[in-house]
C-alpha cells in the first residue's frame, strides 16, 4: 500500500518517471507462484481483534525442515542474543556515523574485533563489512593495491561460491583486473594442486570449506603460493575455525587476508539479509584494509577510551589516495555477533561445530545407504556435501515439500556439469528424528 501522504496524483506521476504503470509491475520479476494473494481485512476492527485474526491467519504457515546450506545457515540462535541486541542502548543507537560514534557502540566492535582476530589467528580485524562476497572483492582489491608492482590477476578457484565469484567479477570490472578461474579436481571436488597455473599473479583465493562443503589444502596450497609470491587470500565460514586449522596458521606463514560471511554467528536466515562480511589481515597490511577500525587509547585521566583510527576512506582524505569507499559497518548484525560468541565462548563455538559435522556425517550415511543416491565428491567435508541422485533435482526437491521438508540446493543451478546433483547440508538444529524422517521420504520418492 502507498502511505497516506502520497495522493493518487503523486502515484502517477512517479510511476509515469519510472516508466511503469502500476505499483505491481515493480515486482514484476517475481514468479506469480511466490507472490502472496491479498490479505484483506475485514473493516471496523479493534487492534485486539486484527491481531487475533493475523495468528488465525499465522497458523496456515508451516515451519519447514531445512536442509539447505550454500551459503547461509540454519543456527540455534540464544534467546539472549536478539533480547539484549534489540535493547534500546544498541537497537536505535547503533548508526553513529564517524567520529561521534558513542564509546559503548565503539568497545562492542572493538570486542568484535579481538574476537575474529582470534578467530582467525590474525592480527588485526576491521568492524565488518557489508557481506561475505562484497568482503572478497574488498579482498581482492585490497591484494591488487598490496602489490602495486605485479600484474592484475587473481586466482580464483571454481570452488569459490559462485554468487561471491559473480559480485568480484562485477566489482573489479573495468579495473584492469583478471580473473583466472581454477577448477576442481572431479573426484574430489577440490583444488589440484599440481594444475595450478605458473602465472604472474598478485594472490591465490582458498575457500575453506568451498562451496560443495570439502575441505581444500589449504597448507599446500598456501605454501605454493607464498613460493609464487603471492597474497594469500582466505574465504571463510567462521563457525569452521572452532574445529579447523586458522588461517593464520595455514602453511608455514599463513593467509594474509581473511574475509567471509558473518551469518552463523548469531544472524537468522531472515530471507537472505542484513548479513554482515568480515574481514581480517596481517598487521603489516592494515592500512590497506578497507572498511572501520576501532583502536583502544587512553584519555588524559588514563581511562580506557575507544576510537576510530586509520580512517584512510573518502570522506577523510583526498578520494584518489583512500583505501575504501566503505564508510561504514554492519553495528547491529555485529553486535548480535559479539553477544553469540560471548555466551557461547570458545567450548560452546567448538561444541556448536562438531554437533555440525556429526549430524551431517548421519544424514550422509542414511541419504547414501537410499538405491540410486551417492556421494559426488570423496575429500573431507564439513557441514554440507553434495550428493547425486539418480532423479531430476527438481522434481524430487518439489516432492520433499509435501513432508515439510527443504531438501537442498540444486548444484546443477550453478555447476551445469553436475547433473542431478544435490547439495545438503545439516546444522546442530538438526535432530536424529528430522534426518530420518528425510530419509524415509527420500526413499519413498527414489523408489
Amino acid at each position: 500500500m502507498p502511505y497516506i501522504p502520497h495522493t493518487q496524483d503523486d502515484i502517477d506521476m512517479m510511476l509515469a518517471t519510472i516508466g511503469v504503470n502500476t505499483i505491481n509491475d515493480l515486482f514484476d520479476e517475481i514468479p506469480a507462484s511466490l507472490r502472496c494473494s491479498e490479505q484483506k481485512i475485514p473493516p471496523q476492527l479493534t487492534e485486539m481483534e486484527v491481531a487475533r485474526l493475523m495468528r488465525q491467519r499465522a497458523v496456515v504457515d508451516k515451519e519447514l525442515t531445512c536442509f539447505i546450506g550454500a551459503g547461509a545457515y540454519q543456527h540455534h540462535i540464544p534467546a539472549a542474543v536478539w533480547e539484549l541486541t534489540t535493547r534500546g542502548e544498541f537497537y536505535s543507537a547503533y548508526t553513529p556515523y564517524q567520529a561521534e560514534a558513542s564509546q559503548g557502540t565503539l568497545q562492542i566492535l572493538y570486542e568484535f574485533q579481538t574476537m575474529m582476530a582470534n578467530l582467525t589467528g590474525m592480527e588485526a580485524s576491521n568492524a565488518s563489512l557489508y557481506d561475505g562476497a562484497s568482503a572478497l572483492a574488498e579482498a581482492v582489491l585490497m591484494a591488487i593495491r598490496l602489490t602495486k608492482t605485479k600484474t592484475k590477476t587473481v586466482l580464483m578457484p571454481t570452488t569459490v561460491h559462485p554468487l561471491y565469484r559473480r559480485v568480484v567479477h562485477t566489482i573489479v570490472k573495468n579495473q584492469g583486473i583478471t580473473l583466472v578461474d581454477l577448477a576442481y579436481d572431479v573426484k574430489q571436488g577440490i583444488i589440484n594442486i599440481d594444475q595450478l597455473p605458473d602465472i604472474d599473479a598478485a594472490a591465490l583465493i582458498i575457500p575453506q570449506p568451498n562451496f560443495f562443503g570439502q575441505l581444500e589444502e589449504v597448507d599446500a596450497l598456501t605454501d605454493w603460493g607464498h613460493e609464487h609470491k603471492l597474497l594469500i587470500i582466505a574465504v571463510v565460514n567462521p563457525l569452521t575455525l572452532a574445529l579447523l586449522k586458522a588461517p593464520g596458521a595455514w602453511g608455514k606463514m599463513g593467509a594474509d587476508i581473511v574475509c567471509g560471511e558473518g551469518q552463523p554467528l548469531g544472524i537468522p536466515l531472515s530471507y537472505g539479509g542484513p548479513y554482515f562480511g568480515f574481514m581480517c589481515c596481517k598487521k603489516v597490511y592494515v592500512r590497506q584494509m578497507p572498511g572501520r577500525i576501532v583502536g583502544q587509547t587512553v584519555d588524559i585521566e588514563s581511562k580506557i577510551g575507544y576510537t576510530l583510527t586509520l580512517q584512510a576512506r573518502e570522506q577523510h582524505i583526498r578520494r584518489s589516495k583512500a583505501t575504501s569507499n566503505i564508510c561504514t559497518n554492519q553495528g547491529l548484525m555485529v553486535t548480535a555477533a559479539t553477544i553469540y560468541l560471548s555466551l557461547l565462548g570458545a567450548v560452546g563455538l567448538k561444541n556448536t561445530a562438531l554437533s555440525c559435522h556429526q549430524q551431517t556425517t548421519a544424514l550422509v550415511e542414511k541419504l547414501t545407504a537410499i538405491n540410486g543416491v551417492e556421494r559426488v565428491f570423496s575429500s573431507p567435508y564439513f557441514h554440507e556435501i553434495v550428493l547425486r541422485i539418480n532423479k531430476p533435482v527438481q522434481t524430487v526437491l518439489q516432492a520433499l515439500t509435501t513432508d515439510d521438508i527443504l531438501g537442498g540446493y540444486d548444484v546443477q543451478q550453478l555447476y551445469p556439469e553436475l547433473e542431478n546433483c544435490l547439495l545438503v547440508c545439516a546444522t546442530e538444529m538438526r535432530t536424529m528424528a528430522d534426518i530420518e524422517q528425510y530419509a524415509a521420504a527420500l526413499k519413498k520418492i527414489m523408489a
